[in-house]
Formats: structure tokens, C-alpha cells, sequence
């Protein structure tokens, strides 16, 4: 079967692809980046994504976002813009699901403490943890540690990598040195991320009454679209309403995007992977639609992101990283003994932030209750 048909030719294509750190029998029935989506669903790490932080805790309502259901809602926007541009639909999605598999408890929070806490030990960054699951935490696999997948896929997963980290990465690392460019897969799967956590937050946000309808209308991607519904379904109310400039919204962000990639390929004219990584960026969204998703952004993080209900979740979540990794710190023999190492601070702390990066929001609360409260004997 051929996996790469009708894709351009400077798509990503399964059957060029840089391979795997561990030799494999090919995927026979499937193409190698389908192999590497199967395994990131059936990993251990995905499933915890299910109760870890989006911008609400999982227990405050059960129907707000969680890192789960954001990563579905990424790899659903991305198949669709592959698709469009005609790159690969299965790469895109593996990275979508894989991107935040290694994301703290209690969001971006989580990583920002861990990262403080991890000042003196090689500090701490998200993405360099997703990495760090898939290519060693995640224990399926008799041959190897972690999931061993393409290049390709690591690559995408690795949005955002310090100079210092990525010296240590080899090939993978490389395009931080030298300002290259990943896969179209991988910009594309970064937007399609973008284009996911700005629509599903401010449903979130009004869903949660942090946020109202009034508030949204000073944003003017927002304004206009909700004036189009209006104007197709006069006197439309509450969710269906919302939903519907919601979904309107994304149309538009989704079509600029691939308007703008497909002249920005056409002028530049790639003729395959290689003319990509060498490229500037090619997916990217129109100058117009850049400025109201950063004024988007500007009006999400000042008024819900910073909500003073989310800042107090905020401190609460900070407390309980530091305080969890201090305790671990100063007495690893409270881990659990596969996370305990003996004579080499470093490789204790790195093992530390490997537990803790690994919790879900409850499991976290839970832990620390176990350490420091005093009803818990």
C-alpha cells in the first residue's frame, strides 16, 4: 500500500523518513508515523492527560478542557489543514497527540515552578519532557526504553528547545543551532495548537462565568463573527449562539491559515523536505490574522488566565509542586524506589521532576496530603 499517495512532494513522506533511534521490522500493515500514533495512544503518558490541567483543574466541572481533550481537538484541526495543503495527515496527527504528554500538573504553572525548582539541575521544559517520555519513560517495549518513534515525529514534538539542551540532542537538536526549520507537519501541527487552545479557552472561560459574552465583544475577531450570527439567526441565545461564532471563528483562522501556507509554498517553491528545512517558515497565518490572534491571546491571558479564581488555583498549584519536590529533594527516600537514586544530586533531581512532571492534577493533591497533612497516617 502506498501511504504517501497524492501527498506534495514536499510533504513529509513515511518512506523517507530519517527512521527510528532503535532498528525495527517495518510496521507492515501501517505506515511508520500510523506505528507512531498507535503507540503515543496506547502509552501510558496519554492516558494521564485525561486529568491534568488545561486552564481549569479536572474536579472544578467535568466538562471544561483537559489536556486530553485538547490534544484530540489539535490532531482533529491539524488532519484537516494537512489535508488541505496535502501533507501528511498521520504525522500531523501523531504529533498533535504526543505534544503535551510530557506537561506538569495544574498547566503551565506547573511547568514554571518545576522549572525554578529545576534552576540548579538543568531546569525543566515541557517539551524536552514529552521528548523525554517518549524516547525513555514510557516501559511497553522489551528491546527498548520508550516508544521509539520516527524522527519526524520527535521533531515535531519538540516545538521549543534552549541552546544548551539542544547541543545535547544531536540530529534532533541541530535546527536550533542553525535556525533551520522542521517539517510543514510540524509548523502546521504548532498553529493547529494555537488555533485549538484560543477557541476552547474562551469557551471554557464563559462556561466557567470567569468570562461573559459582553467582555468577549471588545475583542474584534470575536465582535464580527458574533455579529455574522447574529445576522443569519436573529435572536439566537446561550451556547448555541456562542458555539456558532465559535465555530465560525475557527473557519476563519483555519481558512486564512491555509491560504496564506498555500501562496507562501507556491512562491517559494519547494521541491521536497529538504528545501522546507532550509526555508523560512511556510505555515504561517496572513499578517491581519496574526494581529487578532495575538490580541486574542493579549485579552485571554489579562482577563482569564489572570482571573483572580485562576490565580488562586494558581498558588495553591504552585505550593504544592514546591513543596512536593523540596520534601523529595530533602528526603528521597519518601519516592517511590524506582525514583531513587543514590550519589548523584542531579540524576536525583532529574528523577524528581520525572515523578512530579508525571502526576495528574488529583494525583498531585493526593501526594501532598500523604506528605504533609497530619490526618493522613
Amino acid at each position: 500500500m502506498d501511504f504517501d499517495a497524492g501527498l506534495a512532494p514536499y510533504a513529509a513522506h513515511s518512506s523517507q523518513s530519517r527512521g527510528r533511534r532503535h532498528a525495527e521490522p517495518g510496521p507492515g500493515s501501517r505506515s511508520e508515523y500510523q506505528r507512531d500514533r498507535d503507540r503515543i495512544i496506547h502509552s501510558t503518558a496519554f492516558r494521564r492527560l485525561e486529568y491534568k490541567t488545561q486552564v481549569f483543574l479536572n474536579h472544578e466541572g467535568d466538562l471544561f478542557r483537559t489536556r486530553l481533550t485538547h490534544s484530540i481537538e489539535v490532531a482533529q484541526i491539524g488532519r484537516t489543514l494537512a489535508r488541505s495543503l496535502r501533507l501528511n495527515e498521520d504525522l500531523v496527527e501523531a504529533t498533535a497527540l504526543a505534544h503535551d504528554l510530557g506537561h506538569t500538573p495544574f498547566g503551565h504553572v506547573g511547568q514554571d515552578v518545576l522549572n525554578d525548582c529545576m534552576k540548579d539541575f538543568g531546569g525543566f521544559e515541557h517539551n524536552l519532557q514529552s521528548l523525554r517520555v517518549v524516547d525513555h519513560l514510557e516501559e511497553h517495549y522489551g528491546a527498548f526504553d520508550g516508544l521509539n518513534l520516527t524522527f519526524e515525529t520527535r521533531e515535531g514534538i519538540l516545538k521549543h528547545c534552549s541552546l544548551n539542551n539542544a547541543r545535547q540532542l544531536g540530529e534532533l537538536g541541530q535546527r536550533f543551532i542553525d535556525r533551520s526549520q522542521p517539517s510543514l507537519e510540524a509548523q502546521l501541527t504548532n498553529l493547529a495548537d494555537e488555533i485549538a487552545y484560543n477557541n476552547h479557552d474562551i469557551d471554557d472561560g464563559l462556561r466557567s462565568g470567569l468570562l461573559t459574552m459582553k467582555q468577549m465583544e471588545e475583542v474584534e475577531l470575536f465582535a464580527r463573527l458574533r455579529h455574522q450570527v447574529e445576522q443569519q439567526y436573529p435572536g439566537l441565545q446561550g451556547r448555541r449562539a456562542l458555539y456558532e461564532t465559535i465555530r465560525l471563528m475557527i473557519t476563519a483562522m483555519t481558512a486564512d491559515l491555509v491560504e496564506t501556507s498555500r501562496q507562501r509554498l507556491l512562491d517559494a517553491a519547494p521541491k521536497n523536505i529538504d528545501d522546507v528545512r532550509a526555508a523560512p517558515p511556510l505555515i504561517r497565518f496572513s499578517d491581519t490574522m496574526r494581529a487578532e490572534t495575538t490580541a486574542l491571546k493579549r485579552f485571554l491571558y489579562a482577563n482569564l488566565y489572570r482571573h483572580f479564581q485562576v490565580n488562586r488555583m494558581r498558588v495553591k498549584a504552585s505550593r504544592i509542586v514546591r513543596e512536593l519536590f523540596q520534601a523529595f529533594l530533602d528526603d528521597p527516600v519518601l519516592l517511590p524506589n524506582d525514583y531513587q537514586v543514590e550519589g548523584d544530586p542531579m540524576k536525583q533531581a532529574r528523577k524528581i521532576a520525572d515523578y512530579i512532571a508525571g502526576m495528574t492534577d488529583r494525583y498531585a493533591i493526593r501526594e501532598h496530603r500523604r506528605i504533609f497533612s497530619l490526618d493522613h497516617f
